[in-house]
């Protein structure tokens, strides 16, 4: 800008804005409502709002960080104690769900260790394999030849079986 610059080129704007004068003496009836809103429905509930989020913040809960408690196996359940069926079921689920995901793990580390040594894969990738031979072979001993409807009871069975084969083995072995 210049030192001394033209007040008339350049007009001042002025300092107050003019209010304009009320013609009616009658009350603006949006006015009316907007205020009975704001007092009767927005403040309360801005108020409950703001009150829930500052007990949030307080505890925060991490659903992925969710920590189920361990519930008795399916065999520690008393006879006819069907919540206790359900609860060890849900919880044979969940560990169902668990082990395929390690599964999962392992065999996509296997993968990676394939992908990434080459023609070196047999000997640079030898633990991972091995890591996942005993991996899968300890899920198809618990959770093989289930099927799809498999549950905990069926489960239960099938290591009630296997341990009795590898009791008769052992006496046979012994004798």
């Amino acid at each position: 800008l210049p030192e001394d610059p033209d007040w008339k080129a350049y007009k001042v704007p002025p300092t107050r804005t003019p209010v304009s004068e009320r013609i009616t003496s009658v009350p603006n009836p949006v006015n009316i409502f907007q205020t009975v809103f704001n007092y009767v429905v927005d403040a309360p509930v801005t108020f409950i709002r703001e009150w829930i989020e500052r007990q949030q913040a307080k505890n925060k809960f991490y659903y992925y960080h969710q920590k189920f408690r361990r519930v008795p196996d399916l065999s520690e359940c008393l006879e006819g104690d069907y919540l206790c069926y359900f609860e060890a079921e849900a919880q044979w689920r969940r560990d169902r769900m668990v082990d395929q995901e390690i599964v999962e793990i392992i065999r996509e580390r296997v993968g990676a260790c394939k992908q990434r040594e080459g023609p070196n894969q047999l000997q640079n990738c030898a633990k991972e394999v091995e890591l996942l031979a005993q991996v899968t072979k300890a899920y198809q001993d618990r959770y093989g030849d289930l099927g799809v409807h498999g549950n905990a009871r069926s489960c239960l069975m099938k290591q009630k079986h296997r341990m009795m084969e590898e009791m008769k083995k052992k006496a046979a072995a012994s004798q």
